[in-house]
């Protein structure tokens, strides 16, 4: 079954998608979200084989209908992918479905055949891989300076470095944090709820804006706000969105995208094949985050990283410990993770400094790590202490708390502007003009070793970065 911190997810997922029902995958293990009665195929000839592979599977199954095996999307499109529904995504619970598990077991014959895959889920790419519980962001005062503290490169336009971090947006009033001045992108949609209150993940895009500024000043950075549902957003939808963000300002020097889903596979993602073709024929570096559950299975699009022909365009980041000396304890690791950086306890503005803004704090609080490590999760806080969410014991008095900018908070999703911050300021230092290059060079000439699971692994950690005293050293770090 599914751990609670993964229906935690599931369920604040579900609340921001409210017309597009959900399953846990695979047989309800908690490993990745999906929408439920639906797969993916490639449109055209393929799509064509699907419906009428499925549909024939289904004929003679039984429990399964094939009447209502059809088209749900266009036929074609950017993506190169189509929606083929295969059951009523309204029937059934969360856990498991036996509609797209028969889908995708009657394709297993023809897919070996042809030596690739035909047909996938159509999954949820989330920032939120692991529901890390509503203790994070913590509010800081105004005066708490930020960690990394910003660089002292100056900002020239003729020379300026582009990052684009496609993420939440931006908090209406980010422009007033000195460290966000020049910041450009869209606005967050429903910043805060109904009564005045942050949203879960409102200030994601703007906080990772603020670490790209730190360690590298001389960037224009623009946020989009592509995963502005609780950071969430359907496969089949997400290659469309990174299409239309390289189109709006063209393609940047630098892709920081904190955001992905795991599929129990080695070979990417269906919905987003297309995009990453199209990356790999330029020369933007795509800096992507690997993930915050704590597992060694492949998250995409990070782990293109390590397929044959995307070597030099991905960059996939861990997370260190807050000491700089191991691993974060929620970070994936694996062969794929080509770099680890700082990831736990950054401090960066959440929100600019017009209006302090309330947050309620909706999740558990863990007295250790959630992820079986021998010292405290550092995703708490003592000013945020007991139970807030646990099931059956009844309403919890929720903690509310007030941001008015700074707020410190933990996360691949961290680590990951710091290394591509650290990409754009070598091209600034030693003028160079191509991200992939200076990455590569990045790697091979500065970085430091930090010891994950018994192996040293490459580690950046920024110079105005200052490290932070971890609880304790765990097994798993």
């Amino acid at each position: 079954m599914a751990p609670q911190r993964f229906r935690e997810q599931f369920a604040q997922i579900q609340r921001s998608m409210p017309d597009v029902p959900l399953a846990m995958g695979p047989d309800d293990s908690g490993e990745f979200l999906y929408e439920k009665g639906v797969v993916l195929a490639r449109d055209g000839e393929e799509a064509r084989l699907v419906e009428d592979t499925v549909r024939e599977h289904f004929t003679a199954t039984a429990g399964l209908s094939a009447d209502r095996v059809r088209r749900a999307g266009p036929r074609t499109n950017r993506t190169g992918i189509t929606r083929i529904r295969v059951a009523d995504p309204g029937e059934g619970g969360a856990e498991g479905d036996p509609a797209v598990a028969g889908a995708l077991r009657s394709l297993r014959t023809l897919e070996g055949r042809a030596g690739r895959r035909l047909v996938s889920r159509n999954h949820i790419v989330s920032i939120a891989v692991n529901a890390c519980p509503g203790d994070e962001p913590v509010p800081l005062p105004r005066t708490a300076p930020p960690n990394p503290a910003p660089a002292g490169t100056p900002y020239d336009p003729a020379t300026a470095v582009g990052v684009l971090v496609v993420d939440t947006g931006l908090v209406r009033d980010h422009r007033d944090c000195p460290l966000l001045a020049r910041t450009d992108g869209d606005p967050e949609t429903d910043e805060c709820d109904e009564d005045g209150v942050l949203r879960q993940y409102s200030g994601h895009g703007t906080f990772i804006a603020g670490l790209v500024a730190a360690v590298a000043p001389n960037t224009d950075v623009t946020v989009r706000g592509t995963l502005n549902d609780a950071g969430a957003i359907l496969e089949s939808e997400f290659g469309e969105r990174l299409f239309e963000a390289v189109d709006e300002g063209g393609w940047p020097d630098i892709l920081s995208l904190s955001a992905g889903t795991s599929n129990g596979r080695a070979d990417g993602l269906l919905g987003v094949h297309a995009f990453m073709e199209e990356l790999r024929a330029r020369r933007t570096l795509l800096v992507a985050a690997a993930g915050n559950n704590g597992s060694a299975t492949p998250f995409w699009p990070a782990a293109y990283a390590d397929l044959p022909g995307w070597e030099d365009s991905v960059l996939s980041v861990g997370a260190l410990r807050a000491d700089g000396e191991g691993a974060a304890c929620f970070s994936n690791h694996g062969p794929w993770v080509r770099v680890w950086a700082p990831g736990e306890r950054l401090t960066g503005p959440l929100t600019g400094f017009t209006t302090p803004v309330p947050y309620v704090y909706q999740h558990s609080t863990y007295d250790d790590c959630r992820y079986g490590f021998p010292y405290a999760c550092t995703c708490r806080h003592p000013r945020h202490s007991g139970v807030l969410s646990e099931p059956g014991q009844g309403p919890a008095k929720a903690d509310q708390v007030m941001f008015e900018g700074p707020a410190q908070w933990s996360g691949t999703s961290f680590a990951t502007p710091l290394v591509a911050g650290l990409v754009a300021s070598r091209m600034t230092d030693r003028g160079e003009d191509d991200p992939r290059v200076a990455g590569g060079r990045l790697l091979a000439e500065d970085t430091g070793v930090a010891g994950v699971r018994g192996e040293d692994v490459p580690a950046l950690l920024p110079p105005t970065w200052s490290p932070v005293a971890a609880d304790a050293p765990g097994d798993g770090a």
